[in-house]
């Protein structure tokens, strides 16, 4: 089964973390993993902008219900029409949560992942749990994630 990396962060990010995104979407589709995110701008747009690059899968969950909303690299644009209560579908899909910069949506994101013990990456995000898995790049992320992936097959 793929393994499904979901990549939460700010619609209208600070330049820095749109190239963190991009670089880390190309990463997640290096590993032949599939993208999910919010499927709009700014670090959405950006992570999938990467994933693209390297002919990744990316998934967006939208919050309306208009494909048009989709950023232009979303493959798979799955409509909810529930506005920000479709942070859950995010992270419920994603077997781990990497999460750059963000506001209080992300916030909510990691907070789910948290309560369902989901695993979480943080990249200049909230530091709200000892839990939370702390790095300071794409590739710290990545490296991560393959720790954790490791670890569940043993």
């Amino acid at each position: 089964m793929s393994k499904i990396i979901g990549v939460v962060g700010n619609s209208v990010p600070l330049k820095e973390y749109e190239k963190i995104a991009e670089d880390l979407g190309a990463l997640i589709a290096e590993k032949g993993w599939i993208l999910v995110c919010g499927g709009l701008g700014g670090v959405m747009e950006s992570v999938a902008k990467g994933a693209r690059s390297k002919d990744g899968l990316t998934i967006g969950i939208l919050p309306g219900s208009d494909k048009k909303d989709a950023n232009p690299h979303i493959q798979v644009p799955i409509l909810t029409s529930m506005q920000q209560a479709r942070n859950a579908i995010i992270v419920r899909t994603a077997d781990i949560v990497i999460a750059v910069g963000g506001g209080l949506g992300t916030l909510s994101e990691i907070a789910m992942a948290l309560k369902i013990n989901k695993p979480v990456i943080s990249i200049s995000s909230w530091d709200v749990d000892d839990k939370v898995i702390k790095v300071n790049e794409a590739q710290g992320a990545i490296t991560e994630a393959e720790k954790i992936f490791s670890s569940r097959k043993k």
